[in-house]
């Protein structure tokens, strides 16, 4: 497959740029938490519990540039924001669940659990 360039950035493979868009550390757990329910930003950040306010920040902005998921904010004070799934984020579920089953027998090979 020939390199090809998206927003500005070079690909080589299909597989970088769809790690690019749903890998990383945070990506994939937000996603993960989003697939069976709207969750607001104090939720999430409660629920993982390692992320900084920034990179959760960020990675929430990232996902929903590259439309894997929806922000609506309400107007009250103080602010409320709820997150859901796009179509394209609910494509990526069978995904991540692939790699987490695959994960977790990995963990059960090496004795991890």
């Amino acid at each position: 497959m020939p390199e090809f360039i998206f927003r500005e950035k070079l690909y080589q493979n299909p597989v970088e740029f769809a790690l690019d868009q749903i890998g990383g550390k945070w990506k994939m757990p937000l996603l993960w938490r989003l697939k069976d329910q709207t969750w607001r930003y104090g939720e999430l950040r409660k629920d993982l519990k390692n992320i900084t306010h920034k990179m959760l920040t960020q990675q929430l902005r990232e996902l929903e540039e590259d439309g894997f998921v929806h922000r609506k904010v309400y107007a009250e004070v103080p602010p409320k924001v709820e997150y859901t799934l796009t179509q394209r984020g609910l494509e990526a579920i069978p995904i991540i669940e692939n790699l987490r089953n695959w994960g977790l027998k990995r963990m059960k090979e090496e004795g991890v659990i």
